[in-house]
């Protein structure tokens, strides 16, 4: 039997797991997994997991994106809005407040608790 691959989960490195993984479940409005040892786990519908762990050591910043329909980055963003979140239509930071419009849908940069750069979408790249 054959079996393609697929992403199934990645660790990421958290200052406060608790406030990381608050956020994540928030903003990508995602369901609490079972979590064990080290790591606090949230799940995608698809079976995706994020796993949130402190690190002993300073840890540079990612980027993490994630793509959504309209309706969800709609309810994103205005929770973006309400909580006076720092955002920007673009990776440089040079748009802030806004949204950009590129591949043919929308899109906004923010920050997560520790520091790591992220990415909502609406269409995909390819």
């Amino acid at each position: 039997m054959t079996m393609t691959a697929s992403f199934n989960h990645t660790i990421v490195a958290a200052k406060d797991t608790a406030a990381s993984a608050a956020f994540f479940r928030d903003l990508l409005e995602l369901e609490d997994a079972p979590s064990w040892g080290p790591f606090t786990n949230l799940q995608f519908d698809d079976g995706f997991l994020l796993q949130f762990a402190a690190t002993p050591i300073d840890f540079p910043p990612q980027h993490y994106a994630f793509l959504m329909d309209d309706a969800h980055f709609d309810r994103a963003y205005a929770k973006i809005q309400a909580e006076k979140r720092d955002h920007w239509a673009d990776p440089q930071r040079a748009r802030p407040g806004e949204t950009n419009t590129g591949h043919g849908g929308r899109g906004v940069y923010l920050l997560d608790p520790a520091g790591h750069y992220i990415e909502l979408i609406t269409r995909p790249y390819l």
